[in-house]
């Protein structure tokens, strides 16, 4: 499960929004000077260059920019970065692009503004161009592949939370595999699919686009990418929304100890709705339905659920990815009501395993998007890991204890970066982005993948850091379609002036 996800098939299913913006008044001046004048050295041809945009359905454009593979050797080998874009409905009004990431890494810019991005505010669909970009490495932009569906069904099928030193070997086993794949298959591109090259990547495409500043929305992950772009170019933030943030002064092994606390807090508050609901499969007491939970996937453990989606037997690492999903969004709630029903009063763990799938991105027929690939490869090169499998489980226990249900399988899920052959050149530290315009900084109190005092950490992190809450469930803010949230976001995008900072949606 090693993962900051945001996922496309969670995101298709969240509510409607409705925008309520002011509109505000266009902020940029048609005589500023062009925006690759001051393109870094030996980029120019990067910056200036002319991106072609094509038909591709349902009134969505699409084209793709060259980026450099190495930044220190801009005359060297290429990538091609996919972009596609949903085209401002009122070009008089225009203020110009907003650049979206909707986290992972290894989620598909691409097909998320293709899925959601009708359901940004109004007043952003009329006035900017809805940007959205496959990062380096991911979907359509040059892909790292490194897994067949076959060899990622066993890495998910693995047990993840190993019993003995047998399991912890042949969990280390596969985990060796995946990097030794990785470095047959993409060792070229390794050490070049890293956030601080992505980051680099927006500004090309920025300028490329024509705009003088960066409009930007990430979500999860994509908090990360924009809090990096923020650091290496503060003077080109015109504003920032970073909703459901990362905070990046943590180490590789303790983001994913705090994710899993994360998810224990969302489980805890699905459970203490569940026990008030007469389809409830947990009982009426919260203490009781969390032993059920955890006694379903220790069952699991012993003898897989069964599956009629297709012959994979639903092992513990299944059962947990599938109810890790659910918690991602409450509207998913219902259906994992429904799972559990048939998890634990059948032994069947069809509904659990489709709900796994989806956080995977795996289609039924066995094929996987890059999303797992990429993923790996991105989290691998961000910050040092461990450099043994014993160091790293000390990290493993530390989740355990603080996150029974979840943590050896958040924490074990990043075991291949021991193996992997890339090394991190960046360490975690503080981000300030000195000198950039405020950047709106998003969390929700009970995510489960990013947990709420990661927002509050960036947002005092960043020199002009505006923190905005929502006390809510479910993963990031912004696509749930609460009206305060919208309101609050639309008219900063638009105008540039950010909320009070600590306001607290409900």
């Amino acid at each position: 499960m090693r993962a900051l996800r945001f996922t496309s098939a969670a995101v298709a299913l969240t509510l409607a929004i409705t925008a309520c913006s002011d509109g505000g008044d266009d902020p940029e001046k048609s005589s500023a000077p062009s925006p690759s004048a001051s393109a870094p050295a030996g980029l120019g041809t990067y910056y200036s260059q002319k991106i072609d945009w094509t038909d591709c359905n349902g009134g969505f454009q699409c084209a793709t920019a060259n980026v450099p593979l190495d930044y220190a050797k801009p005359a060297g080998d290429q990538l091609k970065l996919a972009l596609i874009r949903l085209p401002a409905q009122d070009r008089s009004r225009r203020i110009g692009s907003l650049f979206t990431n909707p986290g992972g890494p290894g989620g598909s810019g691409v097909e998320f503004i293709r899925s959601t991005g009708r359901a940004f505010g109004a007043d952003l669909r009329s006035r900017f161009d809805i940007i959205g970009f496959d990062p380096r490495g991911v979907g359509k932009s040059d892909p790292v592949r490194c897994m067949d569906g076959p060899q990622l069904d066993r890495f998910f099928a693995t047990d993840a939370s190993p019993d003995d030193q047998s399991e912890v070997e042949k969990l280390s086993a596969e985990s060796k595999t995946f990097a030794d794949n990785c470095q047959a298959k993409a060792a070229d591109r390794l050490p070049h699919v890293g956030t601080v090259s992505a980051a680099r990547d927006m500004d090309v495409l920025r300028a490329a686009l024509g705009d003088q500043k960066m409009t930007y929305y990430g979500a999860s992950y994509g908090t990360y990418l924009g809090s990096y772009y923020a650091e290496q170019f503060p003077q080109n933030v015109r504003a920032l929304v970073l909703d459901g943030a990362v905070d990046p002064r943590e180490s590789s092994t303790q983001t994913l100890v705090e994710q899993s606390k994360g998810f224990e807090t969302a489980l805890r508050a699905f459970v203490a709705d569940c026990v008030k609901r007469p389809d409830c499969p947990l009982g009426t007491d919260a203490t009781a339905a969390v032993a059920k939970i955890a006694a379903l996937q220790k069952q699991a453990d012993r003898k897989p659920l069964t599956n009629s989606r297709d012959s994979r037997p639903v092992t513990e690492s299944l059962v947990t990815m599938g109810i890790a999903l659910a918690l991602y969004l409450k509207e998913l709630w219902p259906t994992l009501r429904q799972a559990l029903t048939q998890a634990i009063q059948k032994g069947d763990g069809t509904f659990l395993v489709a709900l796994a799938d989806q956080l995977v991105e795996r289609d039924q027929n066995g094929t996987y998007s890059n999303q797992t690939d990429a993923n790996m490869a991105v989290n691998c090169v961000d910050k040092p890991n461990p450099p043994d499998v014993t160091t790293y489980k000390k990290s493993v226990d530390e989740a355990t204890k603080a996150s029974p249900h979840f943590g050896s399988f958040v924490v074990w899920g990043g075991l291949p970066c021991v193996y992997w052959p890339a090394k991190a050149k960046e360490k975690p530290k503080p981000i300030t982005a000195k000198g950039a315009a405020p950047i709106l900084v998003i969390g929700t109190l009970r995510d489960p993948a990013t947990p709420y005092k990661w927002a509050q950490s960036l947002a005092a992190q960043l020199d002009s850091g505006v923190l905005l809450s929502l006390d809510g469930d479910g993963h990031t803010a912004y696509l749930q379609g609460n009206p305060c949230i919208t309101k609050a976001t639309d008219q900063y995008l638009v105008t540039a002036k950010p909320p009070k900072d600590g306001l607290v949606c409900r």
